[in-house]
């Protein structure tokens, strides 16, 4: 195997066939590279199939702030919190949040914050671009897209956030409204809610179509997806890097990609990526709703974001939520489940809450100090996509868009330079 003209690779396997590992695939297509994407289940086995399907770049912004290290410490005291934390900590989670708590200051927020707000200004182009070269499952309109509340005096911390994140630059447009106002807007809405604040120029996805779709258009283009298979172990010759995995098969390519979600680390430690990657995990279900909302629902405070599936075989209503740090492989805590529907009970009507579906769990790989881990490694033919945290959805297309580039032309756009994965 020889790289391609100017050093430039010819052939590189992704690991991993979430959003991130989909995208950064199908955009390295772009650059005429013959790809291979390895993934140890299947695609969106991850995080990327249950969850809300939220293209909200106007609220992306870093995990640790104080309020939500506030909500974390309460969070051990509190069963029924939307933050789990076990009650003794393994020492890699006590690592972990040491490092959250450490981040959690006004100051790295605004800092984490700067960082964002390239990449986010970025995101639904990225979307577009996917579109345009053949993902065929559409990207909808967040028409409304409601954030509510109990009372006013609830959303003060959200308004607070939006007001702190238009200051730094964000493009988010918000308006106010009454109780009165948001059930105009979405009558799925229960007379509990007494206020509201509706988010534009949002979108959204139906996660497990759009998956689906981004898969089948990778693989229209020639690419090739190795489901069930781990990678075991990655190996730099120099002139190639060898990728192994559970089969017995090694894979000798001229770059590859890692974009396994919560344990890139297992692969990339011995490349220079020391930073922590834990799993948030994310619980959800679909439930059957007498009348679907027109677009998606958020309810901060009980941390639950609730969005419209609509579908030839019947629409159903996502209802997704918690962060629970906790090991990727534990089972699915159905009290955490029983915990999410009792809260969404009085803000909703008409919602079958008894005859839930699709219950899932999923990890979101969240870093200590809120940013991802995107680019380059120690080795110049190894490279990371992860750490997303909640934004994986909405941020995967952009990554993979700039990871692309910079694996196909050693080029790094500025974008990428505070989500080092080195640093």
């Amino acid at each position: 195997m020889t790289p391609g003209e100017g050093g430039r690779p010819r052939q590189v396997v992704v690991v991993g066939a979430g959003m991130v590992g989909l995208s950064t695939a199908w955009f390295l297509q772009d650059h005429g590279i013959d790809v291979t994407v390895i993934e140890r289940g299947d695609v969106a086995a991850g995080a990327s199939w249950g969850n809300a399907g939220w293209l909200t770049p106007g609220l992306t912004a870093p995990l640790p702030d104080p309020a939500v290290l506030g909500q974390g410490l309460r969070a051990l005291l509190d069963p029924s919190s939307p933050v789990v934390v076990p009650r003794i900590p393994s020492p890699r989670l006590l690592r972990f949040l040491t490092g959250f708590a450490r981040h959690s200051t006004t100051r790295r927020w605004r800092a984490g914050m700067s960082a964002y707000l390239q990449v986010n200004a970025m995101a639904l182009g990225a979307f577009d671009r996917l579109a345009e070269g053949g993902v065929s499952e559409p990207t909808h309109e967040a028409d409304p897209f409601l954030a509510c509340y109990r009372t006013p005096e609830d959303r003060r911390f959200l308004l607070e956030e939006l007001e702190q994140m238009a200051g730094a630059g964000q493009d988010v447009r918000f308006d106010i409204l009454t109780g009165e106002e948001a059930r105009r807007c979405e009558p799925a809405l229960s007379p509990t809610v007494g206020a509201g604040i509706r988010i534009h120029g949002q979108r959204y996805i139906h996660p497990p179509r759009f998956m689906d779709a981004l898969a089948a258009s990778f693989r229209a283009r020639g690419g090739t997806i190795l489901t069930g298979r781990t990678v075991t172990g990655l190996q730099d010759r120099g002139e190639s890097v060898e990728v192994a995995d559970d089969t017995g098969i090694t894979h000798r390519v001229d770059a590859v990609v890692v974009a396994s979600g919560a344990e890139l680390g297992d692969l990339t430690r011995a490349f220079g990526v020391r930073h922590l990657v834990q799993a948030g995990r994310g619980y959800s279900f679909t439930v059957r709703a007498r009348q679907l909302p027109s677009g998606p629902v958020y309810f901060p405070a009980q941390r639950l974001a609730c969005t419209p599936l609509r579908s030839p075989t019947g629409d159903r209503l996502r209802v997704a939520g918690t962060m629970e740090f906790r090991s990727p492989s534990a089972p699915l805590d159905r009290e955490r489940i029983d915990v999410m529907a009792a809260a969404l009970a009085p803000l909703m009507d008409g919602l079958d809450l008894h005859e839930r579906q699709e219950e899932w769990v999923g990890s979101r790989p969240c870093t200590t100090d809120g940013l991802p881990l995107v680019g380059g490694t120690r080795s110049r033919r190894v490279f990371v996509a992860g750490g997303h945290g909640m934004w994986g959805i909405v941020l995967g297309p952009v990554t993979g868009q700039l990871l692309a580039s910079l694996v196909a032309t050693g080029q790094l756009h500025p974008a990428l330079t505070p989500f080092d994965p080195t640093r």
